[in-house]
């Protein structure tokens, strides 16, 4: 899959990689920005009490 992804990337070298850089990038924003709180309030065993 990454040898598919590199290959269809534009430009030399130092392109790809500031280009793959950049989408890894944007998908860690994404994942922090909306899936993560999602997934915290989406999630029930994340809502752990203990009684005393």
């Amino acid at each position: 899959m990454y040898a598919w992804v590199w290959r269809h990337l534009p430009g030399p070298w130092p392109v790809r990689t500031l280009i793959a850089l950049a989408v890894v990038a944007a998908v860690v924003v994404v994942l922090f920005s909306t899936v993560f709180p999602w997934a915290e309030d989406a999630l029930p065993f994340l809502k752990v009490t203990v009684d005393q």
